[in-house]
């Protein structure tokens, strides 16, 4: 039987409207920040210290928003909606003004992924037009860099990671599918390095401890399964899983010097 959830902290009330997507950011360590995306276009700025909402932004033409995100070296914020765009926000000196979008053309809920290269660019990847394709452009300019499409019939791809190994090569993703499937894709070479069946049911959600190298991923079946990423890039699932009496939807995972969720 599993164990019941830990008692909150505290419980912030007033988004307006059921919470899709949640972002963490410590880059004020001072003042924390809660960032929450809602089914009805709103994102909450949320101040962890006085635990109210310091800004409310209105975006998407009120459709659901399904996820945030910050840049690092920037005061800027990035969203995602079920509108078929990523939107790009300046909240500097109190603004509130949305200064560049991307189409992405996608139906689905497959949340993006975003890599800090260096400061002032980004790489996005984006769920694409058709299901089961990846769409990766360089921020500011937006240029395509490239798309990735599996050759194996996996369904539509659900969840993503992306991050730059401490090995020299060039960034990898790691993909979840609507099969349970798992790819690990080299983006330089726009290949597949490895492929794991991680769930019988679609992959809901995953997260990739890029130290560790051990990912974790939760699953419409009610199951988290953990991974880990060899040394020659080769994804091994572990044989047990932790069982849970609900369906894993998103991961946030916060750890700041005054503040750890």
């Amino acid at each position: 039987m599993s164990s019941p959830a830990p008692t909150p902290v505290y419980t912030l009330r007033g988004a307006g409207g059921p919470l899709n997507t949640l972002h963490f950011s410590c880059h004020d360590a001072d003042t924390p920040l809660l960032y929450s995306g809602s089914g009805k276009g709103l994102i909450h700025v949320w101040n962890l210290n006085t635990r109210r909402a310091k800004k409310i932004v209105k975006g998407h033409s009120g459709n659901s928003i399904i996820w945030v995100s910050t840049l690092q070296s920037t005061d800027a914020l990035i969203s995602q909606g079920r509108d078929m765009l990523v939107c790009l926000w300046d909240l500097s000196e109190g603004r509130s003004e949305m200064v560049d979008s991307v189409w992405t053309g996608s139906v689905g809920f497959c949340q993006c992924s975003m890599l800090e290269m260096s400061p002032g660019n980004h790489l996005l990847a984006f769920p694409g037009e058709q299901t089961e394709e990846i769409k990766i452009i360089q921020l500011p300019s937006k240029t395509p860099v490239c798309t990735l499409v599996p050759d194996a019939k996996v369904g539509m791809v659900m969840c993503m990671k992306l991050w730059q190994p401490d090995s020299g090569l060039g960034p990898l993703l790691v993909a979840g599918y609507e099969d349970g499937s798992l790819l690990l894709w080299d983006v330089t070479q726009r290949s597949v390095l490895s492929q794991a069946k991680a769930h019988p049911e679609p992959v809901m959600c995953l997260t990739f401890d890029l130290k560790r190298l051990r990912g974790i991923s939760g699953s419409s079946e009610k199951n988290l399964s953990s991974w880990v990423l060899d040394g020659q890039n080769n994804l091994q699932v572990s044989e047990a899983q932790a069982r849970r009496g609900w369906c894993l939807q998103r991961c946030v995972v916060l750890w700041c010097p005054k503040h750890s969720v």
